[in-house]
């Protein structure tokens, strides 16, 4: 039991890493919670640190997800712990991360919108969930779908967000855990997004590009 809590810990610590802040005061010697959105996640950092700077801070929040559902998941289960199921411990690792991205201990709990760490996440049970593979391909498509159409990060990731419990009926319909992990994740990144979404029907939402 001890061993997984440390890996919670763990977890929400590695999500708790402010990527985009760390990269804005390396690159530029700026606050990017004051620039742009004001967010700190990977779109901003893209707006306001330039394509390179946002790839790069996608790719390690996209990281930040898949190391606690995989890499810590495996040690905890060669440590042999009495778990009901290992699918729900990688479940639980990774919400932890999430969580830790969203309201990050660095930044006086103020932080990401969790977007791109879920993805990692969902990436991360893909590979330790039979059957995972087709809900993370539609999720995907979704959002790459939503976005060829409206060119909009934050509504791509909301219909995304939403469809990800519905894949997760449809694909993986044994594994109460993983619905639930679903219906959470589509809570949290509606939630986060209320503000654009908002200015969305507003018609003041920014484009990409």
């Amino acid at each position: 039991m001890l061993s997984i809590i440390l890996a919670v810990i763990i977890s929400y610590l590695i999500g708790s890493i402010p990527t985009a802040y760390i990269f804005g005061r390396v690159l530029k010697g700026i606050d990017i919670r004051k620039f742009g959105s004001g967010n700190v996640g990977a779109t901003n950092a893209f707006r306001v640190l330039g394509k390179r700077a946002g790839i790069a801070v996608l790719f390690i929040d996209v990281l930040k997800g898949i190391f606690p559902v995989i890499f810590i998941g495996d040690y905890i289960l060669l440590k042999g712990p009495i778990i009901p199921s290992l699918d729900i411990l990688r479940i639980i690792l990774g919400l932890s991360c999430v969580a830790g991205h969203n309201w990050t201990l660095f930044l006086n709990f103020k932080g990401g919108k969790g977007v791109a760490t879920t993805f990692g996440v969902l990436i991360g049970l893909s590979f330790k969930v039979y059957g995972f593979g087709m809900v993370l391909g539609l999720v995907i498509l979704t959002w790459l779908i939503t976005f060829i159409f409206v060119r909009i990060v934050s509504v791509s990731s909301v219909l995304a967000g939403i469809a990800t419990p519905i894949f997760m009926i449809l694909f993986n319909k044994r594994s109460k855990g993983l619905i639930f992990f679903g219906i959470l994740v589509a809570i949290f990144i509606v939630l986060r997004h209320l503000p654009n979404l908002k200015r969305f029907f507003q018609g003041k939402e920014k484009k990409l590009f």
